[in-house]
């Protein structure tokens, strides 16, 4: 499929929109934090801790230092650990892809504890627990 000029254009107008709301000048790894720490161009420093963004979260610090930004400022990558980050994503609070960050969010759902799941819980065995699945 070819890309016309005009097309061109508008993907170059929209990096350029998303480089003003803050792009990455510099990345490091905070050790004592256990962060990824980035300076937007616009002044603001952001600091996420890597255990919450996908393919970080097991890596070794000597691994997690080598950081290398992207020439438009909008992404991170890791090149130790072929893992990459998209700088408007991270400050959307998105840190990884749609189906990590399900199972991220339905792994700490299912750790929920309240009045209300504990005693829906209570019922369900008291009814002889979940019911079997039929084929």
């Amino acid at each position: 499929m070819a890309i016309s000029e005009q097309d061109f254009e508008r993907a170059q107008a929209r990096a350029e929109e998303r480089r003003q709301a803050g792009h990455a000048i510099a990345a490091r790894y905070d050790r004592r934090r256990a962060c990824v720490v980035i300076e937007l161009r616009n002044g603001v420093e952001i600091a996420a801790p890597v255990r919450l963004i996908e393919g970080l979260a097991d890596a070794a610090p000597d691994d997690l230092a080598v950081i290398e930004i992207t020439p438009a400022g909008l992404g991170l990558h890791w090149p130790r650990l072929d893992a990459d980050l998209y700088v408007p994503a991270l400050m959307q609070g998105v840190f990884g892809s749609k189906r990590w960050m399900a199972a991220q969010l339905g792994a700490e759902g299912g750790r929920a504890r309240s009045d209300a799941k504990t005693a829906a819980a209570r019922r369900n065995g008291a009814r002889g627990g979940r019911p079997r699945k039929t084929a």
